[in-house]
Order: C-alpha cells, then sequence, then structure tokens
C-alpha cells in the first residue's frame, strides 16, 4: 500500500458517482487521486502537470477520452491511459487501444477488475519512464553541446571546455576542416558567464584584406568612398559577448597587427575614426593549419599566436574517432529525415561498410554531406551503396589512383603541382572537394592554381 503513494491517477468522468467511487477505491488502495467531471479540464491538468495515469470516460464533455489520448501521444507524456466505456462503445474503445491506450473498463466497473488492471498499467509506465531515462543518459554520453562523440580524444575536447569555459582566457582552436571548430567555440561561450551576450563568427577568408578589417573594426562616414553612413565592426557587436575569429592563419599580415593591438589593449579605433572605442569581448580562434609551419612561413604573427593561445584545443579528425561513425550517422540520418519529410530507417551493411573504409578527408562536415545527399536521393527506407558519392562508396580508389606515383627527381613545386591536378581530376574539378583531400584551403588552392595558370601562360609566349 504505501508504495503506491508514489502515484498520482487522474479520474475523469461526467458521472459524479463514478467518479466519486473510483477515486475512494483507489484511495483505499494508497493511490494519490485527483478527479474532475470535464474533458477540457482533465487535459489541462495533465499537460501541466504529471500523471502517472489517466482513467478517463470516452464520452465526457468537453475534450473526450479519445482526444485526450491524441494529445498525450502527440505531446510524448509518459502518461498511461485507461479508457472507462459503456457497453455500446467498447468497438470504440478497442480503437482507442490500438491508438496507445493501456486498456479499458466497462460500466460498471468491477472492483477487482480495478485492482488487477492498475498495478499493470504503472507497471508499464515504470518500465516506459525507466528506459526514457536510460536513453537519455545514452544520449548524454554521446553528446556534448552540438558536438557527438564519445571517442575518448572527443572526452578530453569537452573536459577542456568545461575548463576553459568560465574564464576570460583566449582560446585556440586547432584541426582540419570539418572537424566542427565552430561547434566548440559556441559550446565555451554557452557554458561561460557571457552565454547572454552575443556570438559573433567571422571566417577570415570569406573577405578580402580591405573589407575584412571594416569587418572587424567598422568605419566612420566618410571613411573611404561609398562609406555613406558609420558602420559598427563584429568588435563592437561582440560587446560583452563573444568573438569567433576562423581561419585565423589566413588573415593578413597588417590585420594581424591590429588585431593584436585590440586584443592588448581592449580598445581600437573605426576605419576613418579618430575615438577609440573600448570593448569587453572574449576572442576564439581557430585555424586548420600547421601551427608551427604557420609561424615558420610568417602566415601567423608569433605574439598573436601567443595572445590568442592562452587554451589551444586540439579537434581530432574523424578517422582518428570512426567509434564516434554510428551515432554522427544516426544524429545526421534523424536531422535529415525531419528537413525532407522522410522515413529513412538506417544503413545497408555493404553502404557502413563502405562507410567506416572510408578516410573522411573532408570529417563530420563530410559526412554530413554524405548522409544529407543519401537521404535525398533515398526512395526506401535503407540507405544503399548507390546513395553514396562515387569517392565514399569506393574508398580505395584513392590507393588505386596514379596520383600518388611520383617519378622521382621532380623539384618539390612540380610534385605539389601534379599532385594538385591530379586530384582535381579525379574530384571532376571540384575544387573544395580537392582542398579538402589535399588538407589545404580553398584561397590556398585558388592561389596555387592561378600561379600554375600564369607559369603556363608565362611558358607560352616565350
Amino acid at each position: 500500500m504505501a508504495k503506491n503513494s508514489q502515484y498520482k491517477i487522474l479520474v475523469a468522468d461526467d458521472e459524479p458517482a463514478i467518479t466519486e467511487g473510483l477515486s475512494e477505491l483507489l484511495k483505499e488502495e494508497g493511490y494519490k487521486t485527483t478527479k474532475v467531471y470535464d474533458g477540457t479540464e482533465a487535459w489541462e491538468l495533465v499537460e501541466n502537470q504529471p500523471f502517472n495515469l489517466v482513467l478517463v470516460d470516452l464520452m465526457i464533455p468537453g475534450m473526450n477520452g479519445l482526444e485526450i489520448l491524441d494529445e498525450i501521444k502527440k505531446k510524448d507524456l509518459l502518461t498511461e491511459v485507461i479508457i472507462i466505456t459503456g457497453k455500446g462503445t467498447i468497438s470504440t474503445a478497442v480503437e482507442a487501444m490500438k491508438a496507445g491506450a493501456y486498456d479499458y473498463l466497462t460500466k460498471p466497473v468491477q472492483p477487482n477488475r480495478l485492482r488487477t488492471i492498475i498495478p499493470r498499467a504503472l507497471e508499464r509506465q515504470d518500465l516506459v519512464m525507466t528506459n526514457k531515462k536510460l536513453e537519455e543518459t545514452i544520449k548524454s554520453m554521446s553528446r556534448y553541446e552540438d558536438m557527438i562523440g564519445q571517442h575518448e580524444k572527443m572526452r578530453q575536447v569537452y573536459r577542456l571546455v568545461d575548463s576553459v569555459a568560465d574564464t576570460t582566457a583566449n582560446v585556440l582552436i586547432t584541426g582540419e576542416s570539418g572537424t566542427g571548430k565552430e561547434l566548440v567555440a559556441r559550446a565555451i561561450h554557452n557554458k561561460s558567464s557571457r552565454a547572454d551576450g552575443p556570438f559573433i563568427a567571422v571566417n577570415c577568408t570569406a573577405f578580402p584584406r580591405d573589407i575584412l578589417e571594416n569587418e572587424l573594426f567598422g568605419h566612420e562616414k566618410g571613411a573611404f568612398t561609398g562609406a555613406v553612413s558609420e558602420k559598427a565592426g563584429c568588435f563592437e557587436m561582440a560587446n560583452g559577448g563573444t568573438l569567433f575569429l576562423d581561419e585565423i592563419g589566413e588573415m593578413p599580415a597588417d590585420t594581424q597587427a591590429k588585431l593584436l593591438r585590440a586584443l592588448e589593449e581592449k580598445r581600437f579605433r573605426r576605419l576613418g575614426g579618430t575615438q577609440e572605442i573600448v570593448v569587453d569581448v572574449r576572442v576564439i580562434a581557430a585555424t586548420n593549419r600547421n601551427i608551427k609551419k604557420a609561424l615558420a612561413d610568417g602566415a601567423l604573427r608569433e605574439d598573436l599566436y601567443y595572445r590568442l593561445s592562452v587554451m589551444e584545443i586540439d579537434l581530432p579528425p574523424l578517422r582518428e574517432r570512426m567509434s564516434d561513425l554510428i551515432p554522427l550517422l544516426n544524429e545526421f540520418l534523424s536531422i535529415f529525415n525531419e528537413r525532407n519529410t522522410k522515413d529513412v530507417k538506417g544503413f545497408a551493411p555493404e553502404c557502413l561498410d563502405a562507410l567506416r573504409k572510408y578516410d573522411w578527408p573532408g570529417n563530420v562536415r563530410e559526412l554530413k554531406n554524405v548522409v544529407e545527399r543519401a537521404v535525398i536521393l533515398s526512395t526506401g527506407d535503407t540507405i544503399e551503396l548507390k546513395h553514396l558519392p562515387k569517392l565514399t562508396a569506393a574508398p580505395n580508389l584513392k590507393q588505386t589512383t596514379d596520383a600518388e606515383a611520383v617519378s622521382v627527381g621532380k623539384t618539390l613545386h612540380d610534385i605539389e603541382k601534379e599532385v594538385i591536378f591530379k586530384t582535381l581530376k579525379m574530384t571532376k574539378n571540384n575544387k573544395t572537394k580537392a582542398a579538402k583531400i589535399l588538407g589545404i584551403s580553398l584561397k590556398t588552392m585558388h592561389n596555387k592554381l592561378n600561379k600554375y595558370y600564369l607559369e603556363r601562360e608565362l611558358e607560352e609566349e616565350s
């Protein structure tokens, strides 16, 4: 009896004698009960407070029993429903069971029948709640903010984010393209005391030099031709929050110098301005470059690097955490099913085998794109090998291509040019995909191609 007191049961019937009788019987069994005589009032109670079980009359005024059941299922509430019905509506009660009701009781309700059915319904409700909690626990283990993964290298990233989030330290996030550097930056922001402030993201490769400086620091009216009004830059917009600078290694040297001053002094001038603007901004930067090489080549100022990398977080490539492949596939499958109004259940065994063998040069971003494409192309409930891009479906293609068969004795310049052009041929001139495979930025790819084309023109003229 005492253990029954943990359960809350709602009795809803417009016949007072039935409502009162059932409530008293349930109280005698030790249950906590609430009684109402109107279906709409019953639903309002269920919607706003947890009930383990609802006993509801099929034909109650307001919202009837089927409508209440339907709303409980739509809202995914973990509340069991038992329909109370007269003899003339038993067929409808059976339909209610098909719709998710646990069972039904016919009037007049037999006490022994009630004493038998209630514990069974509550036992099922306990089981559903236990499974739900287990599911949430498993989900929390594989998810951290918007990042998916249980691999130890990802758990190390999560620990670093937890450690640095609520500090004032600037952070540098490193890792290959597509590993999720912006997700890490957002996680740091969301877990910090700045979470209520703005999060402003700037991709340093998306703007030419002069425009990038304007984007960061803004300008005054008349600062240059076309500046018809003043414009706040991203530093101002991020005041009180976080500024995320992606691909910092691609930022021009003179802009790096101005960024360093803004970081050191917490103030800056707009383009064409004389007044210094004071800001409270935390900067998180990211790069896919090899840091040592970037410093040696002068692509990244050493003093700026040390200012940005008070804490450095390195994201592992997908090929080094392949145990996370299935959770990632399930997550993306769910997302793109919803976006495309589809109900794809999973992946064929040979499809999963190909996905496991592929080394994912574009990392999680490439995986996400592959799943989206596959969901769109799929016409059944399973993603098959034919729905994957050719490079992914044939993971050994990179080993069989002659892109690596470079003749000994060639200069490094000629070898680099040969590999780039063969990679472009392999990707059918898809520069973005070729850049991902080669581990360079799209901007670097364009710069190298422009250089090669210029060399070719000069050779033809000579």
